[in-house]
């Protein structure tokens, strides 16, 4: 009799091979064709820009729309265009005003998370006794401290850079000890080896092995600054680029509200760029 491994069952061979899952044909192709299409035009590379057109076409189009025609409710691109160049000033005034509260809150977040993230990180004890308190704290969404930060404090100014600081800490501070905690062993047995004191290792040692989950938390806490001082601002900000979004929006002057939230765009848009390539010359060695 023959054994049970020795020889192949045809019927059963054809039936697994009709129920394995195969390629599909055209997946491949459209891809190919996509590429080959687009590097034909020229526009390989070139796909956001494709895509930031194809919306302004759209804003054109619904713009154009019986229902919003005439009226400033969803104004077009050209009237945007127009009222933004026009409040340029303003804009530029009001950018001023945020950026001397968000810089300094955004700096001492920064430099309190960053040390304060590689101490916990790498001290057991630390860690154990902070971690509750981070749990707890950092998942509490900033924007709710913040009427309770403008009755509190003296002036709108420090509450809102307090708020903004709230919300860039957490971050920073939160990837800077998982990833100082991350440290591999044999790091910290080479420092010990080489006689390094504990803050010639944090700075020698864990800062630059730290600094990918640093600037992830800064990117992220970046984000969170410029979110929570806009939102601060509509509570009760006399200038900022906040406050020129919610008084337009008071006097339902749609195409300065719509010119406010695009420039706003571009001025964070420009700030993460900015850390981007701060970033890119910082981690080098990464490349």
């Amino acid at each position: 009799m023959a054994s049970f491994g020795s020889q192949s069952n045809p019927t059963v061979a054809s039936a697994l091979g009709a129920a394995t899952p195969q390629p599909v044909a055209g997946a491949g192709t459209l891809k190919a064709s996509t590429r080959s299409w687009l590097k034909a035009l020229r526009l390989q590379g070139k796909e956001g820009v494709l895509f930031i057109a194809g919306i302004i076409l759209l804003w054109q189009l619904i713009s154009s729309f019986s229902h919003f025609s005439g009226k400033y409710l969803f104004p077009s691109p050209l009237l945007t265009t127009q009222t933004l160049w026009t409040s340029l000033p303003e804009l530029l005034i009001g950018t001023v005003y945020s950026f001397l509260i968000l810089l300094p809150s955004l700096a001492l977040a920064i430099s309190l998370g960053i040390v304060w993230g590689l101490i916990v990180g790498t001290t057991p004890a630390l860690n154990r006794m902070f971690s509750p308190f981070a749990r707890f704290a950092a998942p509490v969404p900033p924007t709710i401290y913040i009427p309770y930060a403008i009755a509190l404090l003296p002036t709108f100014h420090t509450a809102a850079g307090f708020v903004v600081f709230i919300g860039v800490f957490w971050p920073v501070f939160l990837n800077t000890a998982n990833g100082a905690g991350a440290l591999p062993q044999h790091y910290r047995d080479n420092a010990r080896i080489l006689g390094l004191q504990k803050l010639e290792y944090l700075r020698r040692v864990v800062f630059p092995a730290t600094l990918p989950h640093i600037f992830s938390g800064i990117s992220v806490g970046l984000v969170f600054a410029f979110i929570m001082l806009i939102v601060a601002e509509l509570f009760g900000a006399s200038k900022g680029l906040g406050r020129f979004v919610q008084f337009y929006a008071d006097y339902a002057d749609y195409p300065r509200m719509v010119a406010g939230i695009l420039y706003t765009g571009v001025v964070v848009w420009i700030s993460m760029e900015i850390l981007e390539r701060i970033k890119k010359r910082s981690l080098f060695w990464l490349k």
